[in-house]
């Protein structure tokens, strides 16, 4: 259950935390990592405040070491000019190939921007009403790039910006995924592919919150999406229909269990800070004072899981060893207490005892493998 406060959050908390940096967006990429971790308040405060987590992490000497190259930046976005190329050819090619679409040529609204201003505001306004007018009317052959969407996460406002939005479709609209891994003989490598898929549940799920708001009927949203990535070894875009049917449901059961940024911003004392030109020390007193839910997967999606692993290291958490471990130990939150209590140097509660007996049967089945084998 989330805390409850006897007053509304102050205005502002997470901006004040933040400090006069501006706000880094919620991305799919972000909500995908958050929901993989729902328990974690740490990320959840940060990326609501839009606190970029590298720089913070720099600044606590934890340099992230994962995320894409700039070489792998650069084939992506060079992959996707290919792609849009010529008036969006080979995307307009690729809907006709999947989806039967009977057309040559389609319009296409470039949302980057609305009359030379790129807010997200003006462009998510432009977004909104674009489609508005494509549901609502009469058949368009108008293909949406890169349209503004909202999700609402962990009490906040997220913007969703999916690469492309095909036109209605057999009723249907069709998010489109853009992405510079090969498919080999149709087949890609299958963790880029259901990173892919999460985050295409993400501007799915945005979408139909969209058409909600709207008066729309969100039956209208595919439970589809058009990966588009280059065939074999070659440039030459190639398309796939993936169903998202169980990442919808496992992403909405995980936005459901996200606590309010806000509530959580709220419980922090007066003067924390996020802000990473305030001094060090401080930082990390506030980092301390929001609860971390380390993994060893965070390691591989989030810039801060150095600072939270070493702090889990600190403490001799069990997290630390992973969930399995974690969730073999409930009730005792250090290893070393586990130790003492096998060396019984300690006794263990009432509610570690069970625990424990059956950290001693595993011992006792490890020795006599050990003789066993001997």
């Amino acid at each position: 259950m989330p805390p409850q406060h006897p007053s509304a959050p102050s205005p502002g908390r997470l901006a004040v935390l933040r400090g006069p940096r501006p706000p880094q967006e919620y991305t799919a990429r972000k909500i995908t990592a958050l929901t993989a971790n729902p328990a974690c308040s740490r990320r959840a405060v940060l990326d609501a405040a839009g606190v970029d987590k590298a720089l913070l992490a720099q600044r606590l000497g934890h340099e992230p070491r994962f995320g894409q190259s700039p070489f792998a930046i650069r084939r992506e976005q060079s992959f996707e000019a290919l792609v849009k190329w010529g008036g969006y050819a080979e995307l307009i090619r690729l809907l006709r190939e999947q989806l039967d679409v009977p057309v040559e040529e389609a319009a296409v609204a470039d949302l980057t921007e609305v009359g030379g201003d790129a807010s997200l505001a003006v462009r998510a306004g432009e977004s909104r009403r674009l489609l508005n007018r494509l549901a609502a009317g009469a058949d368009e052959r108008l293909i949406l790039d890169r349209p503004v969407l909202t999700l609402e996460v962990a009490g906040q406002t997220a913007h969703v910006i999916p690469q492309a939005l095909s036109h209605r479709t057999g009723g249907q609209f069709y998010v489109v995924e853009i992405r510079s891994f090969p498919a080999i003989d149709g087949q890609a490598n299958p963790l880029a592919v259901a990173q892919t898929t999460k985050q295409a549940a993400v501007s799915v799920l945005a979408l139909r919150q969209t058409f909600t708001e709207l008066g729309l009927d969100p039956k209208a949203i595919a439970h589809r999406f058009l990966l588009i990535c280059p065939k074999d070894f070659s440039n030459r875009p190639y398309g796939k229909l993936i169903d998202l049917r169980q990442e919808l449901d496992a992403l909405r059961f995980q936005l459901s269990r996200l606590r309010r940024a806000e509530d959580l911003a709220h419980a922090l004392s007066p003067d924390a800070t996020l802000d990473t030109e305030r001094p060090k020390a401080e930082i990390d007193a506030t980092m301390r004072e929001l609860d971390a839910s380390f993994t060893p997967d965070c390691l591989s999606f989030c810039e801060m899981s150095r600072y939270c692993r070493d702090e889990a290291t600190d403490c001799a958490s069990p997290a630390r060893l992973g969930g399995v471990v974690r969730n073999s130990l409930p009730g005792i939150d250090s290893t070393r207490t586990a130790l003492r209590h096998l060396d019984g140097t300690s006794a263990p509660g009432p509610a570690e005892e069970a625990v424990i007996i059956r950290l001693r049967a595993a011992e006792r089945l490890r020795r006599l493998r050990g003789g066993a084998t001997a």
